[in-house]
């Protein structure tokens, strides 16, 4: 079997794989994502209880990506899933406003978590559907990201001290926006 992945990788054809947490607030449409992703349909969801897991697509890259919930008692739990972890991706609704500085602590917290330290994270700004939604300006200010994000180019990785870091703004339920975050997520998972 190995030699056939070997073969495989060699002809450029073997998928790559990754795992991705996805980690907020509790309704800022985690969940809705993911089952988007894995399922391509918009599925009315329940508030997620108890981690959960699903393997989805994008390109060459199999994800399996684990939904760790966001209420406060879900969050203590986060630290367990860093290990071996490929990429964060961290949703924000961007039209409740009243929690973004919780949200900016939780952000902080992760960026700053040793075990995280070289992973990659994409901040999805969600729901920019609802007419009240913070613009990409105004939500990558109240992160605290202004000056920490990397651009939505390629980074160099050359340089240790850079983490691939950016914010895309995205409607999971019109579906725009995050395809284009998951694509430049995807040009910094490690090759297996």
């Amino acid at each position: 079997m190995d030699r056939l992945y070997g073969a495989l990788a060699s002809l450029g054809l073997r998928q790559e794989k990754a795992k991705i947490l996805f980690l907020g607030l509790d309704n800022t449409g985690k969940t809705t994502l993911l089952c988007m992703l894995k399922h391509e349909r918009l599925v009315l969801q329940q508030p997620t209880q108890f981690p959960t897991s699903e393997e989805f697509n994008i390109g060459k890259i199999k994800f399996r990506a684990f939904d760790l919930g966001g209420r406060e008692i879900a969050r203590r739990g986060w630290p367990n899933y860093y290990a071996k972890v490929d990429a964060v991706a961290y949703v924000v609704d961007a039209s409740d406003r009243e929690r973004f500085e919780e949200s900016k602590r939780e952000l902080d917290a992760l960026l700053s978590d040793e075990a995280l330290a070289n992973v990659p994270f994409v901040v999805l700004g969600n729901k920019i559907d609802i007419p009240h939604a913070a613009s990409e300006d105004e939500l990558r200010f109240q992160l605290g990201l202004t000056d920490f994000t990397t651009g939505k180019g390629k980074v160099n990785l050359t340089d240790q001290t850079i983490r691939p870091l950016e914010l895309f703004m995205c409607s999971v339920v019109r579906k725009m926006g995050y395809g284009e975050g998951f694509k430049w997520m995807s040009q910094y998972i490690k090759k297996y």
